[in-house]
């Protein structure tokens, strides 16, 4: 079987034929639309797009994005010593790196590559690890991260090691799986233990003075500083974050994907204090990036309102599950959410550098929490 690669720099300059004989873009997020959203509101990231063909004729996907890190927001989050994480920040001269990911930086699950029905996963999968091989080699970069594989990907994407990747762990998505005899959130909530049912209420009580709004288009486009803002907040606070995302994504999106793409407001006395996001993708609803003014969350339960509400458009649109992300498990866990393992690989451009790389990574630790059991 003979497997070759195609790669394109753009979305519009990929055949049409290509989509259609994958079969894929009934997943939005494996969809044109979605990717060209991305990639028109985010210019300083390059995008590149991988296909595999066999007989001229499209079997797998890969998306692939090349940005800028800071080697702090690396190291941060790797157990070692005070004096061998300086020592490492040293040896880059403090400065910034760029990465390859394969997997879209913006989502966290699988949904970065594609494999056709049908056709054989593992050697399918080898050629596109070729074909990021091939692209990385000619690009100027240091390090290439594939992200995030279920469980039941690693006996196809663990092949990955024999291209010299090191594998690790990183947080776990929390899924909600919502009973489909749940039609309200006094449903949902009435079959929560006591004192996590009186959790969640007081959320409602004392977010009750915001004013929630769900944004139009033109909404998003007139807060738009406003959102980004927030958004930065939580950036901020986060442990690590690859890319900051323009939120001129989300009027794409928008415009785009009408109500399937949800975009809701809270506002205090008429200013914009937070809001979340998400994606209705087929039967399951998946939470995207949140936006909190932190100086008003401990008063009016901002976030845990949000994690209320994401509950509420998960049964309003009759959903399977809800994806809550990564991030804050344990809270996420006293809502009902359950871990789902993920698997990322990296290695480094270099041989040389790589076999120095692959300890470090193998020190990369995700947070415990405590899974918390709310349902009777």
């Amino acid at each position: 079987m003979t497997l070759n690669s195609e790669i394109f720099k753009t979305v519009d300059s990929i055949p049409k034929s290509y989509w259609e004989s994958l079969n894929c873009t009934n997943n939005i997020y494996y969809s044109p639309e979605f990717l060209k959203a991305f990639e028109l509101a985010n210019r300083d990231i390059e995008f590149n797009y991988i296909f595999i063909l066999k007989d001229g004729e499209a079997v797998a996907f890969a998306n692939t994005q090349i940005v800028t890190i800071g080697i702090e927001t690396i190291t941060k989050n790797i157990a070692m010593s005070h004096k061998l994480r300086n020592i490492v920040n040293n040896l880059f001269c403090n400065n910034h790196i760029r990465v390859l990911f394969c997997g879209n930086v913006f989502l966290s699950g699988e949904y970065g590559t594609f494999l056709k029905e049908g056709e054989p996963k593992v050697e399918t999968f080898k050629a596109i690890a070729k074909a990021v091989k091939k692209l990385y080699r000619c690009k100027r970069l240091s390090t290439v991260f594939i992200k995030d594989f279920e469980d039941e990907s690693l006996y196809i994407t663990d092949h990955l090691k024999a291209f010299d990747y090191a594998s690790m762990h990183v947080e776990p998505n929390m899924i909600i799986y919502l009973d489909s005899a749940w039609k309200s959130f006094e449903d949902y909530t009435s079959a929560l233990k006591s004192k996590y049912r009186v959790k969640a209420n007081r959320a409602d009580t004392k977010s009750d003075v915001l004013e929630s709004k769900l944004l139009s288009e033109e909404d998003i486009k007139m807060y738009l500083d406003e959102l980004q803002a927030l958004y930065q907040n939580t950036i901020d606070n986060a442990d690590f974050n690859a890319q900051i995302l323009n939120l001129n994504t989300y009027t794409q999106l928008k415009n785009t994907y009408k109500d399937h793409f949800i975009v809701k407001g809270y506002f205090l006395e008429g200013k914009l204090v937070g809001f979340l996001s998400a994606m209705q993708n087929g039967d399951h609803l998946d939470a995207h990036f949140i936006g909190i003014d932190y100086s008003k969350n401990k008063e009016y339960a901002i976030y845990p309102r949000i994690l209320n509400d994401y509950v509420r458009l998960g049964i309003e649109t009759k959903s399977s599950q809800i994806n809550l992300g990564r991030t804050a498990s344990e809270i996420k866990s006293t809502l009902g959410a359950q871990p789902k393992t993920l698997t990322c690989y990296c290695r480094h451009k270099f041989g040389l550098p790589n076999k120095i790389l692959k300890p470090f990574i193998k020190n990369v630790h995700i947070k415990t929490f405590k899974q918390h059991q709310p349902f009777k």
